[in-house]
């Protein structure tokens, strides 16, 4: 890196094309960043169109438009929104580096593509403090807490296929039962929206610190529990709505609510699993998508959108971007090795290296050898 030249000189931002998915990686102002770094940014066409980014605005930020993904995924970095899909796994490679959120633990067939193409991946979701927050994983946290409500909230009405509950009720009518289950930040958002709704809340969590302080900063809004099967089982059986957000960063969730508990809820009864990008917290949920975002079982609507934010792309675009960008350009002006030479927070974010495994909760969710990544970089 001689003259001060960063380790990485180029950069490319693909179009992504999972279904109903409008976020994109980078915006006008990071390319301005990393024009002034000294990295060249290379963009698909139309990759912001649906954040409303035009191929203009990119270009007067200084990026070079070029015409489809490969060119985009030839750069020596590439940075993204959603894990590859398999019509992208043809552009990994041993000399690339990918900047996204991964969930391998969920996607095993994304773990083996990387494995195989020996590509040093980069995972936004273990990108993690040392007080075990997620700073990249927050922002769409977040947003899909808030989400969750609402789509749980519209699926409740009759005419989509619910118990028609109005979640604030009305004079002389109770309102709607939500149940969310985890209290990070998808159920902590979760719980203020519906709160704000008027709805009767129920937040359920093992961490009494956690609903401790929550108790005191919404009391009289919702009610806090402590988290147990039994109480699992008692709350979703009476409930319009149940919001399942239990995260193990890196890992696939863990199941907390079973099919028998799904059986057990009321006839129009709506579930949302914002965990079903990392393997789902409910037994009864798969992947769904917004073209086609609910199913019933057992009389219960199931919402399980994995990439709910794609949702919202214009809001969900900046949230992200204002998180990832500084991390983003820290690797780029240092190169992983050395990135993760200096930051351990970083380290916990590298996922594949060389054919390895370089993340323990990723390697337990996929039962695999974990190699250390400052390790397998280095060698």
């Amino acid at each position: 890196m001689s003259n001060g030249a960063p380790a990485i000189r180029t950069l490319g931002v693909p179009k992504e094309i999972k279904a109903s998915e409008g976020r994109v990686s980078l915006t006008p102002d990071g390319v301005r960043e990393f024009e002034r770094l000294g990295v060249e940014v290379f963009v698909e066409t139309q990759a912001g169109d649906a954040a409303s980014i035009s191929d203009a605005d990119y270009r007067t930020a200084g990026a070079t438009i070029v015409p489809t993904a490969a060119d985009a995924w030839a750069q020596q970095m590439v940075v993204k929104v959603k894990e590859p899909k398999a019509e992208e796994f043809g552009y990994l490679r041993p000399d690339l580096t990918l900047f996204t959120y991964l969930h391998l633990a969920a996607y095993p067939a994304v773990a083996e593509a990387l494995v195989h193409s020996r590509t040093t991946s980069i995972a936004y979701e273990t990108v993690q403090l040392a007080d075990a927050s997620l700073p990249l994983l927050a922002p769409m946290s977040e947003i899909a807490g808030r989400l969750a409500t609402q789509a749980g909230a519209y699926f409740l009405e009759r005419p989509h296929g619910g118990r028609g509950v109005l979640m604030g009720g009305a004079p002389g009518v109770r309102p709607a039962r939500v149940v969310v289950i985890g209290a990070g930040n998808v159920g902590w958002n979760s719980a203020w929206i519906a709160g704000g709704m008027e709805a009767e809340v129920f937040l359920l969590d093992k961490n009494l610190d956690r609903l401790r302080y929550i108790d005191q900063i919404l009391k009289g809004r919702i009610t806090t529990i402590a988290s147990n099967r039994g109480a699992i089982e008692r709350f979703v059986a009476e409930a319009d709505l149940v919001i399942g957000a239990v995260l193990i960063a890196g890992a696939r969730a863990p199941v907390v609510v079973t099919e028998d508990m799904v059986r057990s809820m009321k006839r129009g009864a709506v579930i949302v699993d914002v965990a079903v990008d990392q393997g789902g917290c409910i037994e009864t949920t798969h992947e769904t998508t917004h073209s086609e975002p609910v199913y019933e079982l057992h009389g219960v609507l199931h919402y399980a959108v994995g990439n709910m934010p794609g949702a919202v792309p214009y809001t969900s675009t900046y949230a992200l971007t204002n998180a990832t960008l500084p991390y983003q350009m820290t690797i780029a002006r240092l190169g992983v090795l050395a990135a993760a030479q200096a930051s351990p927070v970083i380290a916990r974010g590298v996922n594949t290296v060389k054919g390895q495994i370089t993340n323990s909760a990723v390697a337990t969710g996929l039962a695999t050898n974990f190699v250390d990544p400052l390790v397998a970089l280095e060698n």
